[in-house]
């Protein structure tokens, strides 16, 4: 993997980056859609590579559960299990173990955990995260990490970010493949912690940094702080991650302060949600002003994957639990965020980013229609 700075802006910290795997280039700033279990909700890998992406997420602690990472290795990797040729970033799934697993025991050793699918007790070291990474064969993986809570007692997040030093540093060495590896920082809301954990990942020295813990209840402002704190002391040489960063003016500000790659669940559970997102905002597909509307949701792009379908229709496979309602609301939210990232790499390239994030935020409306 490499990865090359190709724009700067001159008014803030927003880049045009390419990043190049072992599958391909990746223009950034990216959006990859979250393959959880190696599959987009309510879509296929085809679907995802005709609406132009070219890198997805998937998690380690869900397909070590099932169907288990050495199976999809003697599949050939992940790749050819999902039929998807783009780029694979893997989770390392430190933060599912303890979202999905509130009984999950953390030692030094690693965390013993009872599956959310039958119960049965399993155990994930730094060691194992990576075999099953490299059983998934993913072009990126991820350190395993210790991912409290941003607002936990501060002794608590200080043994997390001495924890994910001891990781990181049994990750990189676990490493058997030529597959590259990003460190995680974290920290919670302490800015000492934060800054301590990046001074961990930097001196163990990494191919990529993200920056963890972030979106989980610590509010906006402060993600935006932290954000810019760790972006000012990386190197810009290497990719920045923003994990679980992705509702649309958090992208906008994010890459202003210097993020390359963002990843979130958000477009596609708020499709199945009811959730539509357009260029003006918002749109809640129950609403009863959408019953038997004959409005497109973008009236002015004849490229549109929904292009066929009127308001009213969706409305009515919506509310009819059609699953094709699920499909094409999906769809939808997928191509606003392409589009979205696509129009803030061109204003970055044309010397306007300032100016398209203003424009684009005040006709973004955050309130549901």
């Amino acid at each position: 993997m490499t990865f090359s700075l190709q724009n700067k802006d001159s008014r803030s910290e927003a880049r045009v980056g390419l990043l190049t795997t072992k599958s391909g280039e990746i223009e950034t700033p990216v959006f990859m859609p979250v393959c959880t279990k190696g599959a987009p909700k309510a879509l296929t890998t085809n679907n995802l590579k005709d609406l132009g992406f070219d890198m997805v997420v998937a998690n380690a602690y869900h397909l070590f559960l099932k169907p288990g990472h050495k199976k999809i290795k003697d599949f050939g990797g992940l790749h050819p299990f999902m039929g998807w040729k783009g780029s694979v970033l893997s989770d390392s799934g430190g933060f599912q173990v303890y979202s999905l697993s509130p009984s999950a025991k953390i030692s030094n050793d690693g965390v013993s955990f009872k599956s959310f699918i039958d119960g049965s007790v399993n155990f994930i070291s730094p060691e194992l995260s990576i075999e099953i990474q490299e059983c998934l064969d993913s072009d990126i993986m991820m350190i395993f990490d210790d991912c409290p809570k941003p607002d936990s007692e501060y002794s608590r997040i200080l043994d997390s970010i001495n924890r994910t030093r001891n990781w990181a540093i049994r990750s990189k060495k676990a490493r058997k493949s030529k597959n590259k590896l990003f460190g995680i920082i974290q920290g919670g809301i302490y800015e000492d912690l934060r800054k301590t954990s990046l001074e961990h990942m930097l001196e163990i020295d990494f191919d990529g940094y993200a920056i963890g813990g972030l979106g989980l209840g610590e509010g906006q402002s402060k993600t935006y702080e932290i954000t810019e704190k760790i972006c000012s002391m990386l190197p810009v040489d290497k990719p920045r991650y923003s994990m679980g960063i992705g509702k649309p003016e958090d992208i906008v500000n994010s890459v202003e302060l210097g993020v390359d790659i963002f990843d979130c669940v958000v477009p596609t559970r708020n499709a199945r949600n009811g959730t539509l997102y357009t260029k003006d905002g918002k749109i809640n597909i129950k609403n009863s002003i959408y019953n038997m509307s004959d409005k497109l949701i973008d009236e002015d792009d004849e490229q549109h994957p929904c292009s066929d379908y009127s308001l009213g229709y969706i409305r009515h496979l919506y509310t009819s639990k059609e699953i094709s309602a699920l499909s094409l609301m999906t769809m939808n939210n997928l191509y606003f965020y392409k589009q979205l990232i696509e129009s803030i790499k061109k204003s970055i390239k044309d010397g306007k980013f300032i100016d398209f994030k203003r424009s684009f935020l005040e006709r973004y409306k955050n309130e549901s229609n």
